[in-house]
């Protein structure tokens, strides 16, 4: 991963890129000196980062504002990618809500759905479809560990964050045929917009919390190398403890009683 535009070209797609662990992604495949395609709805935190990047790194960098709950939102952003030969997906965008299941709408599930499965598994098939005439590339998925043990309160990410490890498992031995490289990102407790907006209790006191940079880099460097990858030693050491030393059933009540001091409010 030293060079990486010899092997996927100058430029880098990341959906989902103005905040949190895809703006990270942004960063970082800039300071690689990669030309960006930025996706988000988010259109005035993607306008503020990308004139940082172009100015502070020399890049370029095309925004397309779009909401990826869109039926659509794949062709429009393949039709984007296409005249930069871009070869370098990170898929980024996710939709979250800390919650109990029944507490969630039928809008609610049909987002999660779209955001997180839909829309992601249409781009990677179109994305790698354009790949099968030689040219090397390569797609990052991020899950998070709440896909490896479902975890109370975040029901449907947990199941589309697991549909999306379980993509990337399936891909991994299939692309590699192909010169694609293809890995699940699975990261833990992150110090997202997202994640602090959900008032998780004593957030500023927690040690295991990382820093989205720390994500995107470890992720970037990882890529095609394992299937599955793990950001942080303290999450790698919990997903063994909880999945080598305990039984699933074990494992799950731990992760729920963890829910359970994390958010005591939404216990009824």
């Amino acid at each position: 991963m030293d060079d990486i535009r010899s092997h996927y070209g100058e430029w880098a797609l990341v959906a989902g890129a103005a905040e949190g662990i895809g703006a990270a992604f942004s960063e970082v495949l800039a300071g690689k000196n990669m030309n960006i395609i930025m996706v988000d709805f988010n259109e005035q935190a993607m306008k503020t980062l990308a004139g940082q990047l172009e100015s502070s790194k020399g890049i370029k960098v095309v925004q397309l504002v779009l909401d990826l709950a869109r039926s659509d939102a794949w062709e429009k952003i393949l039709e984007t990618a296409e005249p930069m030969d871009c070869r370098l997906m990170v898929y980024n965008a996710a939709y979250s809500k800390v919650r109990p299941f029944l507490d969630n709408s039928g809008a609610d599930i049909d987002r999660f759905v779209d955001v997180n499965a839909r829309s992601m598994i249409k781009l990677v098939h179109g994305f790698a479809s354009r790949l099968k005439d030689g040219r090397t590339g390569g797609i990052l998925l991020m899950s998070s560990l709440a896909g490896l043990l479902g975890p109370r309160y975040v029901a449907p990410y947990a199941a589309t964050k697991a549909f999306t490890l379980t993509l990337a498992e399936a891909l991994f031995p299939e692309f590699r045929e192909l010169g694609i490289r293809i890995t699940a990102c699975c990261a833990g407790t992150t110090a997202t917009p997202t994640y602090l907006s959900s008032q998780p209790k004593d957030h500023n006191q927690r040690l295991d919390v990382m820093n989205p940079m720390d994500v995107a880099e470890y992720a970037i460097a990882n890529l095609g190398i394992k299937p599955v990858i793990i950001p942080g030693w303290k999450n790698r050491l919990n997903y063994f403890f909880l999945t080598r030393l305990m039984s699933r059933k074990m494992a799950a009540g731990t992760v729920s009683k963890y829910m359970l001091r994390l958010y005591p409010g939404l216990s009824k």
